[in-house]
């Protein structure tokens, strides 16, 4: 297995864009909780806070496919650092907004800015792209970026936690946006690997969501964020009703871990199945593995459901990824993909608030329901999607 993710540095430049991609990356998985706790900590507001990150989180759902379908119009290096020197001047803005007392309409504003931040995995995966389309490579290369976007919301809540937590309020927005910048201006400083600007029809262009397949895709990734984000809030509530708060690290750790595993080795496996068949397959297996969620009675018993949960996020990321590349043109792929990312950040948020309602109403396990009803919105998904997602084509991974 490890050969096969070697073999994908052996182009020039993938070390580098590799690099600066993750750092980019952890951005998107910092914001949201930084703001959350900065605000929480200097407003002592709960509301505000929440009403603020999810004013984010729905500026960057809006706006992150726009920003990539400029991307394709006209280049990375040409888009990237605009987008994202508006969002760091967000991430800038909200701190100070909040330290200075400013009205609560000017958190707002730094919101709205902050989610001028570019889908940083859709550019890494664009350029694999350029390297290894049409060949055994791409699936093993989108299984590592489905395993690095994994490890940026293993590390990155945590990470802006406590850096507001133990150096002061505003240190984790502050410490976002340098990443940020650094990712982005390290990411378009690689030159040699970025994807060319292709020439387009004169007609007007209409957004990739029009497409059937894409539509079909972003839906799919939708009812995928809900279950995270589902087993975001259970994990927190099942941890706290059990006396063990510090627990519900270790089953998030738990799904992150079944996830990373599962897209790692599906990444390097060697399969002869079609596209379309693997998609049904992984929307079924999804669907099942979220039943189990329903029956953990202790903190050990959602760890391992958790885990279980987690084996097929990886892999149905992956075939959804690679039929988003095959169904359309090169010059829209950038679009394409962050539509599906977008999908998944939307899903999240509407797991986990649709879960903290059931939780406050219900109790802790129950709010394990809504990861079965999104589960079985996947299965609807892929059997709707299963005949109707075009080209049919195999993956055929590198074997070990």
């Amino acid at each position: 297995m490890v050969k096969s993710y070697r073999e994908l540095f052996t182009q020039p430049g993938t070390h580098g864009f590799a690099l600066a991609g993750l750092v980019a990356r952890f951005p998107l998985a910092m914001a949201g909780i930084g703001i959350i706790t900065m605000l929480a900590m200097m407003r002592d507001n709960y509301a505000l806070a929440g009403a603020v990150a999810a004013t984010f989180a729905l500026t960057l759902a809006v706006l992150a496919p726009q920003i990539s379908r400029l991307v394709d119009r006209f280049g990375q290096r040409q888009v990237l650092p605009g987008a994202a020197a508006i969002s760091c001047t967000g991430l800038l803005a909200l701190p100070a907004c909040a330290y200075w007392q400013l009205p609560d309409w000017t958190l707002f504003v730094g919101a709205v800015m902050s989610g001028f931040m570019p889908s940083m995995s859709a550019m890494s995966r664009a350029r694999w792209t350029l390297f290894y389309r049409g060949t055994a490579k791409l699936n093993t290369a989108y299984a590592l970026e489905s395993v690095l976007d994994e490890v940026t919301f293993i590390v990155g809540p945590p990470l802006a936690v406590g850096l507001s937590v133990a150096l002061f309020p505003e240190a984790g927005p502050l410490v976002t946006a340098l990443l940020l910048a650094i990712g982005v201006y390290a990411f378009v400083s690689q030159r040699g690997s970025e994807p060319p600007v292709r020439a387009t029809s004169g007609a007007p262009q209409t957004s990739m969501i029009r497409v059937g397949g894409i539509r079909i895709l972003a839906l799919l990734m939708v009812a995928m964020g809900m279950i995270v984000g589902t087993i975001d809030v259970v994990s927190v509530a099942f941890a706290q009703s059990q006396g063990q708060p510090v627990a519900a690290s270790i089953v998030l750790s738990a799904y992150a871990l079944g996830s990373c595993v599962a897209g790692l080795t599906f990444g390097a496996m060697k399969l002869q199945v079609p596209l379309s068949r693997l998609f049904l397959l992984c929307g079924l297996a999804t669907a099942i593995t979220t039943v189990p969620l329903l029956w953990a009675s202790n903190v050990l018993g959602l760890s391992l459901a958790v885990l279980v949960a987690g084996v097929f996020f990886a892999p149905t990321l992956i075939v959804a990824m690679t039929l988003a590349e095959q169904m359309v043109a090169p010059e829209r792929l950038t679009e394409a993909l962050t539509w599906l990312i977008s999908g998944l950040g939307v899903g999240v948020a509407l797991g986990a608030a649709a879960t903290g309602q059931v939780v406050d109403e219900f109790g802790a396990r129950q709010g394990a329901i809504v990861a079965l009803v999104a589960g079985l919105i996947v299965l609807g998904v892929a059997l709707y999607g299963h005949r109707r997602l075009k080209p049919d084509m195999a993956i055929v991974a590198q074997a070990t």
